[in-house]
Order: structure tokens, then C-alpha cells, then sequence
């Protein structure tokens, strides 16, 4: 038996709950992984609230670290006793233990910790994905970043000091701004309080002060809504946008206003279509984890709550009250 997080129904925190599942032997392809650490990111929330439907009763989670306890047949790829981690495969993260296709597990170096494999996993390989495919940034530009000191905003923030990019970082508050320009973000734009319209008018204005009126030739808007506006004036003509979340409500947009706003190209990735692959997925690890046994990027847990209190890390990451990489742990 194991201890997991349960989604009965979707809505707010109060409905995760802490049941007994059981966990069987590994099949055909498959491996049992015992966890360490369980990362809690953004896109849980929208499986939580039912904003990316999937079937219920579930388990929630996607992202963790942990130790193989035993493999199945056929598996040659990881063995009994390696440290791994995962960002792709069924929901079901939240617990103790599982078993997992095999195939998406990633060996850990021996260089990386657990916990700091567990902060970067996803939000590292995001940021490899957005900075090294979506948009390939080969030093020298200047980008606009929203939500800069989110778990994938402070990876990103080092990750563009690392390839000589300069980053212009939008936060919630000033102590988010220090945090986030101590990471290597070079420029922030404190959000705090602005309206929608506010932030139509404030964002552009101050990211063609900082390019000399030019503007950026890419916007990474993981806000959404809000900031859909300000993303499309921030732009070059034929700049891209590259739409990676939606933490303030969905995007819909006129296309129209693309021509009018310069002829931007719009984009709304996800990582299942950038980490397969296998061969990919662990190309883009070995990148990450290269950055940080160089120490170019660095990252431990800001926030750590118990598996059980999973509800509560869920009301921290929604009320914008962390800062960094949030994990439980069982």
C-alpha cells in the first residue's frame, strides 16, 4: 500500500485528500519508484480545478524524484537502486510510491542532489525547451519574462545570464524583484496591484525605455490574460509570443490583431511535444544538468510542505505567496 493524493471531484484545494492505494509489482516496461521529493507546479492547478480535463478519480502530480525499487521485464534502461526523476507520465506524483512506464524516467547524476533534481527537473527542462526550441535565444537579445521569480522564472532568469541574454523579468513585488535580479534577471518591472489596463500601459512603456524604444523580439507570458496586451505591445515587428501559461485566465485572441499589432507569430507550447523522444527528453537533462554541475544554475526548495498538507501547498502557489521551487515531501 502507499499514501497518495486523491481528485475526487475538480475545485478548489479542500479537494485533494490523503488516501491508502495500492501499489502492485512493476509490469512489462514499467518500474516502482519510491519518492523523495514531489515538485508542485503550476499546471497541477489546472488539472485541479478541471481547466485540463482528465478523468476522476485521479491522482494529481507529474514531477518528482525518488529511488527505483524494482523494475519489470524488459527494462534495461534503469535499475533497482538509481536515483531518477520524471516530468512526463499518467498524474499520480502526489504519493510515496508508484509505479511509472520506465521509459520516462531520467537517471540522476551523482553530482545533483535530490532536492535540487526535484526544484529544477521540470522547471529546468521548461526553460531549456522555451529558451533552446521554442524560441532559440543564442546570446545577445533582449527578452521580456513574466512572473520572473516563479519556480520557472528563477531557472530562467540564471539560465539567460548563463547564454548572455539579457532578461527584462516582470514580478509581484519588490521583494520578488531583488530575488529575481540576485538570479541574473537584469531588468524588473514590479506588477503589483496593476489592472489589467495598468499593465497594458506600464509594461510596454517601461521594456522600450529599457531596448531604446526598439522593444523585445520575444515575450514568455506564462500570466495569460492579463498580460496578453502589454506581451503584444512589448514586441518587434514579427516578434513571437510565446504563450506558456495562463495562471490569470485563458488567451483568445483575434488574429487580426496580430497583423495590426506587427505581424506576430503566436505560440502555445507544451513539453510532451519538445521532451520525446526519449532520446530528446534526455538531451535537454543532460543540458540542464551540465548548467548546474558548472553552477551556472543553481536550485533548492523555497517552500516545502508534507504530502499530506498537499492542499496547503496548492493555497501558497495560487495566492502568489511563494517565491521559487515548491515541493512536498512524503
Amino acid at each position: 500500500m502507499a499514501k497518495a493524493i486523491r481528485l475526487h471531484q475538480t475545485g478548489g484545494p479542500e479537494q485533494l485528500k490523503l488516501e491508502d492505494v495500492e501499489v502492485g509489482e512493476p509490469g512489462p516496461g514499467q518500474a516502482r519508484v519510491r519518492h523523495r521529493y514531489v515538485a508542485v507546479n503550476f499546471i497541477d492547478i489546472y488539472f485541479r480545478t478541471g481547466r485540463y480535463p482528465m478523468p476522476l478519480p485521479n491522482g494529481l502530480g507529474s514531477d518528482a524524484v525518488g529511488v527505483v525499487e524494482a523494475v519489470g521485464e524488459g527494462v534495461t534502461d534503469v535499475k533497482a537502486g538509481d536515483r531518477v526523476g520524471y516530468l512526463l507520465g499518467p498524474q499520480g506524483a502526489y504519493s510515496d510510491v508508484r509505479v511509472m512506464p520506465a521509459e520516462v524516467l531520467i537517471p540522476l547524476p551523482d553530482e545533483v542532489s535530490d532536492e535540487t533534481a526535484s526544484a529544477l527537473m521540470m522547471k529546468g527542462m521548461t526553460a531549456q525547451y522555451l529558451f533552446r526550441q521554442v524560441y532559440p535565444l543564442n546570446g545577445g537579445e533582449t527578452i521580456l519574462y513574466h512572473a520572473a521569480a516563479g519556480g520557472v522564472g528563477l531557472v530562467a532568469c540564471q539560465w539567460a545570464k548563463a547564454i548572455g541574454v539579457t532578461m527584462i523579468g516582470t514580478v509581484s513585488t519588490e521583494a520578488k524583484a531583488e530575488v529575481a535580479r540576485a538570479h541574473g534577471c537584469a531588468h524588473t518591472i514590479v506588477t503589483g496591484g496593476m489592472s489589467p489596463e495598468d499593465l497594458t500601459r506600464e509594461i510596454p512603456k517601461r521594456v522600450r525605455e529599457i531596448t531604446g524604444g526598439k522593444g523585445v523580439p520575444v515575450v514568455y507570458d506564462s500570466v495569460g490574460k492579463d498580460t496578453l496586451m502589454a506581451s503584444l505591445d512589448s514586441l518587434q515587428p514579427r516578434g513571437s509570443l510565446v504563450s506558456n501559461g495562463t495562471s490569470s485566465g485563458p488567451v483568445v485572441i483575434d488574429t487580426t490583431l496580430l497583423a495590426v499589432k506587427g505581424s506576430i507569430w503566436i505560440t502555445r507550447p507544451a513539453m510532451i511535444h519538445y521532451a520525446t523522444p526519449r532520446s530528446q527528453m534526455l538531451a535537454m537533462a543532460d543540458e540542464l544538468f551540465g548548467l548546474v554541475k558548472a553552477g551556472k544554475i543553481v536550485g533548492e526548495a523555497k517552500q516545502r510542505f508534507a504530502l499530506a498538507d498537499a492542499a496547503d501547498a496548492h493555497r501558497a502557489l495560487e495566492s502568489r505567496g511563494t517565491v521559487g521551487a515548491t515541493v512536498l515531501v512524503p
